[in-house]
């Protein structure tokens, strides 16, 4: 695993996080966390949570983020991705995406 892989329990990894700051990645982690409890609770053979961030149009004050989840369910994934100016709110979104896809599987 690189230092830019970060690994939360053993079904959670968070990759492409390295350049955000301690207070934000606190909120990403909780938000991610929470997620995934609710994931172990809901669904049936949850396996593991992997979310990817990679930035685009870098730019001072009006950076996009491009989000992407995978799910593992029984072996199977489940993919959701989307890019928004607010990390967190496309983080939520695409947490929520997958799990609606896995629910409904």
């Amino acid at each position: 695993m690189t230092e830019d892989n970060v690994s939360l329990g053993g079904n959670i990894e968070l990759s492409g996080f390295k350049d955000i700051d301690s207070g934000s990645m606190v909120i990403i982690k909780k938000i991610v966390g929470n997620y995934a409890k609710r994931f172990s609770q809901r669904i049936p053979n949850f396996e593991r949570i992997r979310v990817i961030m990679k930035p685009v149009h870098e730019r001072e004050h009006s950076e996009k983020y491009e989000i992407h989840a995978h799910l593992t369910v029984g072996g199977n994934p489940f993919i959701a991705e989307d890019t928004d100016r607010n990390l967190f709110f496309v983080l939520d979104n695409v947490l929520r995406r997958v799990e609606e896809s896995a629910s409904k599987a």
